[in-house]
């Protein structure tokens, strides 16, 4: 088994008004079904109101970020035995959330 991150940056998602209730509830229920299927991590959105930090090796804090690492929108992270399977899971997502969805797997760590 291996753990893929699903997600996709806010400006990726366009949908009108009128669509979004439609768009959250067939999202949520691709959600649902991997709870039910035992797959499901953790999933959620990125809160773009609050400012990102970066903690240094010192300890210190600022505002300026890693060049390019902007972060925003929304994931899903789930454990699957291959990689087709989450390439039909992140097909799912992209259909219920009407946007194209990135597919990312997670190295191999023993100790998590």
């Amino acid at each position: 088994m291996a753990k893929y991150l699903i997600s996709f940056p806010s400006e990726a998602m366009v949908v009108s008004a009128e669509e979004l209730p439609v768009v959250s509830a067939e999202s949520h229920a691709v959600i649902q079904e991997a709870k039910d299927a035992g797959v499901y991590v953790f999933g959620g959105g990125i809160n773009e109101q609050v400012d990102p930090v970066l903690v240094s090796a010192d300890g210190s804090v600022g505002t300026e970020l890693y060049p390019g690492s902007q972060l925003t929108g929304g994931f899903l992270v789930l454990d699957l035995p291959a990689r087709g399977d989450a390439l039909e899971w992140a097909r799912k997502i992209a259909v219920a959330c009407r946007c194209p969805q990135e597919l990312r797997e997670f190295g191999y760590d023993p100790e998590s």
